[in-house]
């Protein structure tokens, strides 16, 4: 297969809709002879916050020197972003041949009788596949929904990480955060050491799962915090302290906001458990580490007349965080929305959490099939200056006017918009 015929193939599988089961990765796997036993992992999963925590225990991982692969969903602009190995993603010929595998694989378990795989489950097959054949150390593995039949969830990792719990995905996972906690929990393992930044309800069954699979259960706010100290433009300071391992110090961020400082701690955290088996593992490396991991569009500040901040916030509780990270970075700022949200998102609670009355938006269409029409999206908001874009450079262009050269520009509501809007600001 070229590149382009991979592609194509895994287009040709979104026939198979999404078909949570684990049966069909479980059989894949086999065919393989199990790459994904071959290397440790970590396994991370949360409502937001799991790709941000997992580029930073990836980036901790090699600065201890291991050979370490990261396997995130869904990509900004290119597929071959969501495997990496050493920070550098999967190169085209790479992507393909281990796509062509896998196809050759899933060819001969559907004549076998067996279901057919999903595209899910065959880019994690292949991307498992591609890890084994680079000789990974570890891998670091965040989950593409919910967690308990993700076709990720076939891993016994070193450590599990669940960032948070909100509601998500509530006709795949459930209409309560309890109902959804009980799909992230999934991932817990028997004897597995668990991180979490989870509160309350969420937090409760997270707290009954590890019991019953005694597995220790380490808390943001109970076993370990972490308070921002802080911040300049591109940077931020955090202190961690730890009951297990006592008062870390500061460490430093390139990622920003208060949440990124708990997502910041909670890998801290599952760094140091690492740890205890992995002697490479060292606090100053931990430190080096989180100081050099870098998740584009999250809170992502690039400077500029205007600036301009990119964010990929796509739910309420995204929405509240980045809401809350421009009030503190930006306090007092006007900021000028380009804002494309997806048609089965909670459009309301997003915009109503998100712009103020001071503010301005210009609503623009995500490219995707499931993007809510800009239109709409604009009747539904009831405060501020709201204009529509017939494209995503309009929308950024005409944003840019708006703001003028010292005001401030934020890109957020969906990640494929993100993926649209970022190569059209940084070069």
């Amino acid at each position: 297969m070229t590149y382009e015929e991979a592609l194509s193939y895994l287009a040709s599988l979104g026939k198979f809709g999404m078909n949570l089961g684990l049966a069909r990765i479980e059989k894949l796997l086999e065919l393989m002879g199990h790459p994904e036993r071959q290397y440790k992992t970590v396994h991370i999963t949360g409502t937001n916050g799991k790709g941000s925590t997992a580029a930073m225990l990836a980036a901790v991982l090699r600065a201890a020197g291991l050979r370490t692969g990261l396997y995130t969903s869904p990509h900004l602009v290119e597929y071959t972003e969501r495997m990496t190995v050493n920070g550098a993603p999967v190169s085209r010929e790479a992507f393909a041949g281990a796509v062509e595998h896998t196809a050759a694989l899933v060819a001969e378990m559907v004549a076998g009788g067996w279901e057919h795989p999903t595209e899910f489950e065959v880019l994690t097959a292949a991307a498992f596949h591609y890890f084994a054949a680079e000789g990974l150390e570890y891998a670091v593995i965040e989950v593409g929904l919910g967690g308990l039949l993700d076709s990720t969830n076939v891993i016994i990792p070193e450590v599990s990480v669940i960032t948070n719990v909100t509601l998500e995905h509530t006709d795949r996972c459930g209409g309560t955060v309890a109902e959804i906690a009980g799909h992230k929990a999934g991932i817990i393992k028997p004897g597995v050491p668990v991180v979490t930044a989870a509160r309350g309800e969420a937090l409760a069954v997270l707290r009954e799962t590890a019991a019953r699979n005694d597995a220790p259960l380490y808390v943001l706010g109970r076993d370990f915090s972490a308070d921002l100290i802080g911040f300049e433009a591109c940077c931020q300071q955090i202190a961690v302290v730890t009951g297990r391992y006592g008062d870390l110090g500061q460490f430093g961020m390139n990622l920003l906001g208060r949440h990124q400082a708990e997502n910041g701690a909670v890998a801290v955290m599952a760094a140091l458990l690492l740890a205890e088996k992995e002697p490479r593992i060292t606090l100053p490396r931990v430190r080096q580490g989180l100081a050099g991991a870098y998740w584009p569009g999250r809170f992502e500040v690039v400077p500029g007349r205007p600036v301009t901040v990119i964010d990929g916030a796509h739910n309420p509780d995204g929405a509240a965080r980045l809401r809350a990270a421009l009030d503190e970075f930006f306090a007092g700022r006007s900021v000028v929305f380009v804002l494309g949200i997806l048609a089965d998102k909670d459009i309301d609670a997003i915009t109503g959490t998100l712009i103020r009355p001071s503010d301005y938006v210009v609503a623009v269409r995500p490219p995707s099939e499931r993007a809510a029409d800009p239109s709409a999206v604009a009747a539904r908001i009831g405060a501020g200056r709201v204009e529509t874009a017939a494209t995503v450079a309009g929308g950024l262009s005409r944003a840019r006017e708006m703001a003028g050269p010292d005001g401030l520009v934020c890109i957020a509501g969906s990640l494929y918009l993100i993926g649209a809007a970022r190569p059209l600001i940084i070069q």
